[in-house]
């Protein structure tokens, strides 16, 4: 089992019954800190003691207060740990259900787990964190409706996420377009913004742009 654990978390009540699974699972070094910054610094002064964390448990949220953060969310903290320790383990532990961002925290950032905050997620994060240890790849917990094998989701790119961003703003084609140009995007032209947009129509069957933006915040790309 491993033999050094991170926890990052803000709250106390979840953090408790994140370590008490570590304990059952008689993992002797477990660290907890609620603030991302704090855990990177962790991470680092582990590295130069040449006493390396094996594993981060992370949530994804992380609630701003008096403090001024640099990372302010579990996305943040886990690009910043790859670059310190790419061979670092990684499980988030979050609320978040939507599809596109937890594919893309796997795909992305190279976490081995994902275990949604829920009814059975004690029992499913015990799971997950045995799973890591053996070297599995791509846990995720039983009660999300998830699948890397989603179309849809193979075929969106960063350019339609951008332009579903803007449309979700309010933005029109014309404005687009501007904006596109002003951040050197390509192709910016309104022709090609309006094809990928009705494409984007076609892959999730939406019968507007209105109807786009609902599905694509189901996906959690906006």
């Amino acid at each position: 089992m491993f033999k050094k654990v991170l926890v990052a978390e803000d709250l106390d009540s979840i953090s408790i019954a994140v370590v008490q699974v570590l304990e059952d699972l008689q993992v002797p070094v477990i660290d907890h800190v609620k603030y991302c910054d704090e855990a990177l610094l962790k991470i680092k002064k582990a590295l130069l003691e040449k006493e390396p964390y094996d594993l981060l448990i992370s949530d994804l949220s992380f609630k701003s207060d008096h403090r001024k953060a640099i990372l302010n969310s579990g996305d943040e903290l886990i690009e910043a740990a790859n670059k310190v320790q790419p061979t670092l383990k990684k499980i988030v532990f979050s609320i978040e259900d939507k599809s596109y961002r937890i594919k893309s925290l796997f795909n992305d950032l190279g976490i081995s787990a994902y275990v949604s905050k829920g009814r059975n997620s004690i029992a499913e994060l015990k799971n997950a964190i045995v799973s890591t240890y053996n070297n599995e790849e791509k846990i995720v917990s039983s009660d999300l409706s998830f699948s890397f094998n989603d179309k849809a989701l193979i075929e969106i790119e960063s350019y339609d996420i951008s332009i579903l961003k803007l449309l979700s703003q309010g933005y029109i084609l014309e404005s687009i377009s501007k904006e596109f140009k002003d951040l050197a995007i390509t192709p910016n032209g309104t022709s090609s913004i309006e094809k990928r947009i009705n494409k984007l129509k076609i892959y999730f069957k939406a019968n507007n742009n209105v109807h786009l933006i609902a599905i694509a915040k189901d996906f959690g790309l906006v």
